[in-house]
């Protein structure tokens, strides 16, 4: 049973419950600083595969996690590069996601498609950043849509396909666009440009000297 709540009927209690359904590996729908997300507890194994499984995601695509402060970030990887940093002190918090090297045995394997990386955004305010904030866990958000279908920005459109999957949807009203975060890594020194999404290439082309 999906339990649906608007947002300006979310006070301090229901934060409280729903960042401890996350905790505990529940699914919930949720804006973020983009588009909707589908997210849960990055560290849960079993709760991130069930993202998966609801959104008939490829295990070959890769999640990317939100934190809501680095902290976090800290715990998840090794070393972060001199080009990385200064695209965090420029972009961050932000529509920028960073392909960093991940530590081994932190995160389950699964949300990075099996490779050595793990893709992170920084949030800054929003009722996401608030779910994290007092969860105190990153958390999975690829958008709230089966996989195919258009990005989770209608509200409507969300609850149609999403209800009785999930275990939360918080309806913070529609989206006026589908823009999505720009997704980025480091390769020899140089930035490559995943995915342009709400951050150009030209803004990143005038902090950052290198770039592919």
């Amino acid at each position: 049973m999906t339990k649906y709540i608007k947002e300006k009927d979310i006070k301090d209690d229901i934060i409280f419950e729903i960042a401890d359904a996350i905790k505990n590996g529940k699914i919930i729908v949720f804006k973020t600083d983009t588009v909707y997300g589908m997210g849960t507890n990055a560290y849960d194994y079993e709760a991130c595969k069930k993202v998966y499984e609801i959104k008939k995601r490829p295990e070959n695509k890769p999640l990317c996690v939100l934190i809501s402060d680095l902290s976090m970030l800290n715990k998840m990887v090794d070393f972060i590069h001199p080009i990385e940093k200064k695209l965090m002190d420029t972009f961050w918090p932000g529509p920028l996601t960073i392909k960093f090297r991940k530590k081994k045995n932190v995160l389950p394997d699964i949300i990075s498609a099996g490779d050595e990386f793990v893709r992170v955004r920084l949030l800054q305010d929003g009722l996401a950043y608030h779910l994290i904030k007092t969860a105190g866990v990153p958390i999975v958000a690829p958008s709230a849509n089966l996989s195919g279908n258009p990005t989770g920005i209608n509200i409507e459109r969300i609850f149609n396909e999403l209800n009785h999957k999930v275990d939360y949807i918080l309806d913070s009203g529609n989206v006026t666009h589908d823009t999505t975060s720009t997704i980025i890594e480091i390769v020899n020194n140089k930035v490559n440009i995943i995915r342009e999404g709400k951050i150009t290439r030209e803004e990143i082309a005038k902090v950052v000297t290198f770039i592919n």
